[in-house]
């Protein structure tokens, strides 16, 4: 019993340690404390090791838990119900609690509220499109922290964020906001830009 406790406090441990990196945006958000996203971001190159590991000791702790246990011949009286902890429905709540921590980055966006706005652009010539470098992105988390902060500014008219290409395109018009706005925005969430190009 205590062997199968430790098993499933260390799923847990792995699973919260393997998402820290895309928990913490969200956190911040919530919290409105948007500068400390990049805190775990080291952990992100861990990442597929971790869940590896998690995915090998709950599949253990389940082995453990399902396994045929040793009959042994005793008059003894062995009804008595194990508490919860000691159960299967618990291993199955950490069982998804843990999926739901390792998947966060794919759903994290319906943590962000939705920043949409009608902009009304009086002159074509007035829209400009910069392509910023960012340092520090590790998953789609980010993207989106990016995406919601920038998107909080007058006069986005487009936002798209790639951690994988470590950059930012945004379309906006040049009358309402401008690079250097856009540049703190970004910097506000604990990404760094590095560079812009025209």
């Amino acid at each position: 019993m205590k062997s199968e406790k430790k098993l499933i406090g260390a799923g847990i441990f792995t699973a919260i340690t393997a998402s820290l990196c895309c928990i913490t945006p969200v956190l911040a958000l919530i919290a409105g404390t948007s500068g400390v996203a990049l805190t775990f971001s080291w952990i992100e190159p861990f990442r597929p090791y971790l869940i590896g590991l998690t995915i090998l000791v709950l599949s253990f702790a389940w082995y453990q838990k399902l396994k045929p246990k040793n009959e042994i011949d005793c008059e003894c009286e062995t009804d008595e119900k194990p508490r919860f902890i000691d159960s299967k429905t618990f291993l199955g709540v950490i069982t998804v609690f843990t999926i739901a921590m390792l998947t966060l980055p794919y759903y994290s966006g319906i943590f962000y509220p939705n920043t949409d706005k009608q902009i009304i652009v009086v002159d074509k010539s007035d829209i400009k499109t910069v392509k910023f470098r960012i340092d520090g992105m590790t998953c789609a988390s980010c993207e989106k922290h990016i995406i919601h902060e920038v998107n909080n500014l007058n006069g986005i008219l487009s936002s798209v964020a790639s951690y994988e290409k470590g950059s930012a395109i945004i379309e906006f018009d040049r009358t309402k906001t401008n690079e250097t706005e856009i540049e703190g925005a970004i910097n506000s969430t604990g990404y760094k830009v590095t560079n812009n190009n025209k």
